[in-house]
């Protein structure tokens, strides 16, 4: 069994060092944990547009440091969410994934960059390839919020082996139902587990709308969060997903 844990941040209008403090505290609570996600652009603000480029940091900067730090000294892989990277001359929705020793062993750029009521599309670059990470408990496929209206870039991931979707996210209201139905949706159709980390709270008056989501292969909502921040945590056993993709094996009989 594999022991996971979501971190539901609230994401306010509070200092990037008030918040990643606050984000250190919390990894120092979650206990035992073989994985541990955090959400879309917490470090900054997702929608704190005006500061992206005054936030952006280098791929190895120094909130990097600070979250490769925790995975090292608390033996956990940890989906440290996405930052503002700055690489060359251009802005990206970068997540890293790091090993139990502090080490990157994955980067994902965020390919579907979001322009409805928000000006992420104005400022950053997209990325240009998807990402499926090896780890000891299996194949795990990264993305990023808006990613999750996309399923093409969900089946490609599960033809690289995907087991496991991590989706870091910054979704706001009001559109929680389409977030609480693509969660599980993604789930269905792959015949895979996911695990989501969205933020709570109110960034430059806008809310975001929590409830971070952990469903099994069937669809099940194993583990689901409410309104508030806080640790959302389940054990999902990553062997279940080649047992009932051989039970019911919808993804075998694609056409297209």
């Amino acid at each position: 069994m594999t022991k996971i844990v979501s971190v539901q941040l609230w994401v306010g209008d509070e200092t990037k060092e008030e918040r990643v403090r606050r984000v250190e505290a919390l990894l120092d609570r979650v206990g035992d944990a073989d994985l541990v996600i955090l959400p879309e652009i917490w470090n900054a603000g997702y929608f704190c547009f005006d500061s992206y480029e005054k936030e952006a940091e280098p791929l190895d900067g120094p909130t990097f440091s600070r979250m490769a730090r925790k995975a090292r000294e608390k033996r956990f892989y940890l989906h440290m969410g996405s930052f503002v990277e700055k690489r060359g001359g251009s802005l990206f929705n970068t997540s890293v994934f790091i090993d139990r020793g502090g080490n990157p062993i994955a980067t994902y750029r965020k390919i579907h960059l979001y322009g409805y009521g928000s000006k992420e599309s104005q400022i950053l670059t997209r990325g240009d390839d998807l990402t499926v990470a090896d780890t000891e408990f299996g194949k795990v496929g990264m993305s990023t919020c808006y990613d999750l209206r996309f399923p093409e870039l969900f089946r490609k991931m599960v033809d690289r082996g995907a087991e496991l979707f991590l989706v870091a996210s910054g979704w706001p209201y009001p559109r929680l139902e389409h977030w609480l139905m693509f969660n599980r949706i993604r789930a269905i159709e792959n015949t895979a587990f996911l695990v989501s980390s969205n933020c709570v709270g109110i960034n430059r008056g806008v809310r975001f709308c929590g409830h971070s989501m952990m469903v099994d292969p069937w669809g099940v909502i194993v583990a689901s969060g409410g309104d508030e921040e806080g640790l959302l945590k389940a054990e999902i056993d990553l062997q279940r997903v080649a047992a009932i993709r051989k039970e019911f094996p919808a993804l075998s009989d694609r056409v297209l």
